[in-house]
């Protein structure tokens, strides 16, 4: 399927930068507006950030609508569709992402399924059990985790900004952009580590670089589902996952009493998802071309099957 001719206007690069700019820096002020010497974890403070940070999401695709009206940019697809919010493909979106996702992951879910004292059939129960999810609904933390966070971030950090910045940068090239405000807009941990004097000046340092580094990289990884899938629902359910099950624990696995199913699970997990990459994220079961991929001037193997 060919994609439609696009002609890129004068000026877009710069606002769409400045508007991916404002858009990060209102998420992640929208986050300061309520003064509380309380951790960020106090129940109190993630409800109130809960509604601040709701209120610029709702508000983001504004964002991108005043931009779509500035810049004179118009395609067949409508603006909810550019932002991955469509029915096309929605199935293959929910699933096969998120299967991605936990291919890679194979190696921490061995890890967990070998150390857990539950039974498969144990497991089967809790998932289906309503007073455990009950549970979680109360856990502010968890809903913000696994719900909230995964939601937002994605709907303004990939949903908003890489319609964005597609026409002017690319498809390749926005992947790489994208997470790089995603990355910064992190860095406000920094100010609520020092905040609470928690850790020295260089175990700050070097977290908040290791964190960078980690969501850039994650971010790419979403940004580029996004722009094959044409979907939200795929990068939300994946962030969602890689929350809960954190950054892998390698240390633990070289001294894990199985070392050598964990570690061969770890490498099958990368080998697997390498090789399953651009198959399981084919343009072709999502419905091509990805209205993102409208957005281009020229076309790109991203957006190819």
């Amino acid at each position: 399927v060919s994609v439609p001719e696009f002609t890129v206007p004068d000026g877009l690069c710069w606002f769409s930068v400045l508007s991916c700019l404002l858009l990060a820096c209102s998420y992640v002020g929208s986050l300061y507006v309520w003064r509380s010497d309380l951790p960020r974890d106090h129940p109190t403070v993630i409800k109130r950030r809960f509604t601040s940070v709701l209120i610029v999401s709702c508000l983001s695709p504004l964002f991108v609508w005043a931009w779509r009206e500035f810049t004179g940019v118009r395609t067949n697809s409508s603006l909810l569709a550019l932002m991955g919010i469509r029915l096309d493909g929605l199935i293959p979106a929910i699933v096969l992402p998120l299967l991605l996702t936990m291919v890679l992951f194979l190696g921490p879910l061995m890890q967990l399924a070998i150390d857990c004292p539950w039974t498969f059939i144990d497991g089967i129960r809790v998932a289906f059990d309503p007073s455990f999810w009950m549970l979680c609904l109360g856990d502010m933390r968890w809903l913000r985790n696994q719900v909230v966070a995964p939601f937002t971030e994605e709907l303004v950090f990939r949903a908003c900004m890489l319609p964005m910045l597609v026409p002017c940068a690319g498809p390749a090239a926005a992947i790489f952009t994208c997470p790089l405000f995603f990355g910064v807009a992190h860095f406000h941990h920094v100010i609520e580590l020092l905040r609470f004097r928690q850790g020295t000046m260089s175990g700050i340092f070097i977290s908040a670089v290791f964190q960078f580094s980690y969501t850039a990289v994650f971010g790419a990884y979403t940004a580029f589902i996004f722009i094959r899938t044409g979907h939200l629902i795929g990068p939300v359910l994946c962030h969602s996952f890689c929350n809960y099950m954190g950054f892998p624990a390698i240390s633990a696995a070289l001294e894990h009493p199985q070392r050598l199913t964990v570690l061969s699970s770890y490498l099958l997990g990368v080998f697997l998802f390498f090789l399953l990459l651009f198959l399981f994220t084919d343009p072709s079961y999502y419905g091509m071309p990805t209205p993102v991929c409208t957005l281009t001037s020229s076309p790109s193997s991203l957006c190819l099957s």
